[in-house]
């Protein structure tokens, strides 16, 4: 599974990694977590505003933290 946080690295975006490395430990799923800051990278997913994250391509949330729970659910789809 590849998962994207994209965002400049501003709290927010900070706080996203942590929300997201977290439901990926919990959930036991085998993710490649990678930060995406480049703001033309970012732009390439179709996303203007951050944070946001991306799995296996698809974006799941634009513009705001997601709730663990929220994560959770994505991941074992």
């Amino acid at each position: 599974m590849e998962i994207k946080i994209l965002g400049p690295g501003c709290p927010k975006c900070e706080q996203t990694s942590k929300i997201v490395a977290e439901a990926v430990s919990e959930t036991g799923v085998e993710a490649n977590v990678e930060k995406v800051t480049g703001v033309m990278d970012i732009a390439g997913y179709g996303v203007f505003g951050t944070p946001a994250v991306v799995i296996d391509g698809d974006v799941k949330c634009v513009g705001k933290i997601p709730k663990k729970e929220d994560v959770k659910s994505w991941l074992t789809q």
